[in-house]
């Protein structure tokens, strides 16, 4: 086949995907390893590495490959490469270099000082560092609303979710806003009247440690292609042929560690199961991160919230703890399934969880826009957290607006996704179980197969094959369906 333009397009992605790689390992290595003085030599490492990257993504070449490779006799996946390749150009295109690298350094910057500030409380201290992050971020939706025709929040939100605007996370978030504080208040009533052992504590690091590698194994990860390590923030980075994990740890508690592992390991599976013999392409990538986050959650939420998991993980629970009435499947299973309001998103049960998101979504969709600035988040964070979840957050900026990795680090647009995952999610797992009857069988007798197979044949092997609409429908055959989400909280929280 007589291809050479789309050929010549390849071989520069297959560069951008290596150079790609170093940068998410070095990423990786100043979140987890980097001792705290190598920040500002890293900050320019990486920024030096972002300005190169994007001299290779808007090389004055590309326009005419893009165009020669159309012409040319391509079958569907390399189609479906191409679009890829062409969207990746437009938005670096739209970019000047130097923006690129003062993003770079301002948010490397910033969410270093914020590991930091965060845990003392230094609301005076982080706001000028986020005021630069948010000025850049403006910069950079200005930009891309110019290229693409989109509003500016519509237009960062782009790059995360390819497709998405944000009358279509209001579409789907306004039927979450009528039903869920009714929901939540429901779940807790009912559960005030049941009987919870709580665990006996301290829970040892190390213990904690060995137990998430158990649920790793447990639930399939390959670590021959990927690690666990501790970071401030927990996250899923590295590459396909390199997925690092990250969790943090409280003695107190082992919950938290533990399910943010579960979590951790439904993003490493997603990335070991794209299609190993396209990756350096942009079509074996993520298709989104809304997809992304769906299978974080049909691990932690859909899986490892299922009563027929807390059998699985209460025999791991002994050995690394020692036995204790908490430990108990039905026991286990109400401490996973509590639901009471917290200030903390990633601890939060699946039920307020949505709260936070809606929350943090109005916020920052307001400042990317430019109807509010950094000195207005505190009194809005307040006043939604009392709206939403009836707690005070006044003058605890660290569990506060200061909790989340996200805005230190520039990724406005990102936190629509998760509550966009859980609604697919949950529209996974209603597909499964109409094609696969005795699914939740399978799960009591420890036979995970049966998700893990759905999930790599319909999510993880199509990578971005398809857009986001087209692989909904073929996955579940229907659209994005908020109703799925509400019918599962329902059913686990409330049936009888």
């Amino acid at each position: 086949m007589n291809t050479p333009a789309y050929l010549d397009l390849t071989a520069r992605q297959q560069r951008l995907h290596r150079l790609a790689h170093l940068q998410a390992i070095a990423q990786w290595d100043q979140a987890a390893n980097m001792p705290p003085s190598g920040n500002e030599a890293r900050s320019l490492a990486l920024a030096e590495m972002d300005g190169l990257l994007h001299q290779l993504a808007t090389d004055p070449a590309l326009p005419g490959l893009l165009d020669a490779a159309a012409a040319e006799a391509l079958d569907d996946a390399q189609r479906a490469n191409l679009r890829e390749i062409r969207r990746a150009w437009r938005a670096a295109n739209a970019l000047p270099q130097a923006l690129v690298e003062a993003k770079s350094l301002a948010n490397n910057r910033c969410e270093h000082a914020w590991r930091g500030q965060r845990q003392a409380n230094d609301w005076t201290g982080f706001a000028p560092n986020l005021r630069e992050v948010l000025a850049i971020a403006r910069q950079e939706a200005e930009y891309l609303s110019q290229s693409s025709g989109l509003s500016k929040y519509d237009a960062l939100l782009d790059q995360y979710e390819p497709g998405m605007r944000s009358a279509d996370v209001e579409r789907a978030f306004a039927p979450l806003r009528q039903w869920l504080p009714g929901l939540i208040r429901d779940v807790i009533a009912k559960q005030s009247h049941e009987t919870v052992i709580q665990p006996v504590g301290p829970f040892p690091t190390d213990a904690q440690k060995a137990l998430g590698l158990d649920a790793m194994r447990l639930m399939g990860f390959d670590f021959s292609a990927g690690r666990l390590d501790e970071s401030t923030h927990p996250f899923c980075g590295g590459v396909p042929e390199d997925v690092r994990m990250t969790t943090r740890y409280r003695e107190d508690d082992f919950l938290p560690a533990l399910m943010g592992v579960i979590h951790e390991t439904g993003h490493g599976r997603y990335e070991q199961g794209l299609p190993r013999e396209l990756l350096g392409q942009p079509v074996a990538r993520a298709r989104s991160m809304g997809i992304h986050e769906s299978q974080s959650l049909s691990f932690e939420m859909q899986l490892g919230s299922h009563p027929a998991f807390a059998k699985l993980l209460s025999p791991l629970l002994a050995q690394h703890f020692g036995p204790q009435p908490a430990f108990e499947p039905d026991n286990l299973h109400r401490l996973l399934t509590r639901v009471q309001p917290g200030f903390i998103r990633v601890d939060a049960d699946e039920v307020t969880y949505p709260a936070h998101i809606l929350l943090r979504f109005d916020i920052e969709r307001a400042l990317i826009e430019g109807d509010v600035e950094v000195d207005d988040i505190p009194a809005l964070w307040d006043g939604k957290m009392a709206e939403l979840l009836g707690l005070d957050t006044r003058g605890n900026f660290k569990d506060g607006p200061m909790q989340d990795v996200h805005w230190p680090a520039g990724l406005f647009g990102y936190f629509p996704c998760y509550t966009l995952g859980a609604m697919y999610a949950a529209q996974w797992f209603a597909t499964m179980r109409a094609g696969q009857p005795k699914l939740d069988e399978q799960i009591a007798a420890g036979d995970l197969g049966g998700v893990f197979d759905w999930l790599s044949t319909h999510i993880w092997r199509t990578a971005s094959r398809y857009e986001t609409p087209e692989l909904v429908q073929r996955a579940s055959g229907e659209p994005l369906n908020p109703a799925h989400f509400e019918a599962h909280l329902r059913r686990r929280y409330l049936a009888a």
